[in-house]
């Protein structure tokens, strides 16, 4: 066959979001848009800040010379500064400009951190669920991923990590809060994993660095924070974007930075410059790093996703489902009511509800749903959650 053969087994892979997509569009054509309530997409719906669009004309507006040209790879340097000015504060370190990239989204970042760090054979501990393209982007570069399980409330186990960690570990990557399941982790639990990566690093004389990749930072509720990570982890890297907190996914643009003081920071930083540049980014859209860059204390009312929370939380535990309260994100991931979790999306579609299975995410027996919709999409489906989980009881 002409086509990858790991291309064709990757996609089917991952063709849980995508086969959810092709079957809410045949429900639509058939019953309309409005009898369906499509929650497998994480597409953000609140609309960027009015802030935004001033600074979209302001910056379209203006003729000067080179707006549109080549820049460092890394990212135009005003740009960086007003980021690690912020991250300063987010992250209760110095943040130097000079340690960070702007890239592609912060799938664009985890891929150059990727392409930097791996060798062949090279080891990514992953904490499912999780982020389902995690897998590919290790594989991307020669990596190995190994999978580890979460607690019941999908916390980290420290003591499962401990015991994958090996020679060959070069990198952890965290995702709090946390795609698909809203949980945040807390301060002690990144000390914990610090103390545990720490020991490893001394054991197996080696840097093991912790990605934490946070596009829903902004995003929280009930008044929670997301924990500094480089108040915790020296060997640490943050990827970002505002795709989340400002409602820009397709616009791809995010930033990455690596702990002031980090083993091997400045061959690091270097590193994952050259692999912008090689893997065909070159650097992140000038446009939108100039558009964002005056932006850095604005974001969206996340507030509307803590009422869809609030309002879709009621209607899944009147309904009988189990889950754990979403900390942060907009995604909720009730345990499904048979162990067959695309069974049961299955009977989700007979009342014209989309989710996505579990397995997709490294978690079988859980379905995740996006509350990044309309509130009236979730209330409308108050009934049909309550006849699935009878037909699935029955």
């Amino acid at each position: 066959m002409s086509i990858s053969e790991k291309m064709i087994r990757f996609g089917e892979q991952s063709s849980w979001i995508r086969k959810m997509f092709e079957e809410g569009a045949r429900l639509k054509a058939r019953y309309g848009a409005e009898q369906v309530c499509d929650f497998s997409l994480g597409n953000p719906d609140v609309p960027p800040p009015a802030r935004f669009y001033q600074e979209l004309k302001q910056t379209a507006a203006a003729q000067t010379p080179g707006q549109h040209a080549y820049m460092p790879n890394g990212g135009l340097p005003w740009v960086r500064e007003a980021i690690a000015t912020r991250m300063s504060a987010e992250q209760e370190v110095v943040v130097d400009s000079a340690d960070m990239l702007m890239c592609c989204g912060a799938a664009g970042g985890l891929n150059v951190i990727m392409k930097a760090l791996l060798n062949p054979g090279d080891e990514v501990i992953l904490l499912a669920p999780f982020f389902v393209e995690y897998r590919f982007y290790v594989d991307n570069h020669g990596g190995v991923s190994v999978v580890v399980p979460t607690r019941d409330d999908f916390t980290p186990d420290v003591e499962a990590i401990k015991s994958a960690l090996t020679e060959k570990t070069k990198a952890i990557i965290i995702n709090s809060p946390n795609n698909p399941t809203g949980q945040l982790y807390s301060d002690a639990m990144l000390a914990e994993i610090g103390d545990v990566l720490e020991q490893a690093e001394k054991q197996y004389n080696t840097t093991i660095y912790l990605i934490s990749d946070e596009p829903y930072r902004k995003i929280v509720f009930d008044d929670l924070a997301v924990p500094a990570i480089f108040s915790k982890i020296r060997n640490s890297i943050v990827v970002s974007s505002f795709s989340k907190d400002l409602s820009l996914p397709g616009e791809r643009i995010g930033y990455l930075a690596v702990h002031p003081d980090a083993d091997n920071k400045r061959a690091l930083v270097d590193a994952m410059t050259l692999a912008t540049r090689i893997l065909g980014f070159v650097n992140a859209p000038a446009f939108m790093q100039r558009v964002s860059g005056m932006l850095q204390e604005i974001s969206i009312d996340h507030t509307i996703y803590q009422r869809r929370r609030d309002v879709f939380c009621t209607i899944l535990s009147s309904a009988g489902y189990e889950f754990i309260h979403p900390k942060g994100a907009f995604y909720l991931f009730p345990r499904t009511p048979i162990e067959d979790d695309v069974r049961f999306c299955e009977i989700l579609q007979d009342q014209k509800i989309l989710a996505v299975p579990g397995r997709g995410f490294g978690a079988p027996g859980y379905i995740r749903l996006a509350f990044c919709v309309d509130e009236a999409v979730i209330s409308r489906a108050k009934e049909g959650f309550v006849k699935a989980m009878a037909a699935a009881s029955g």
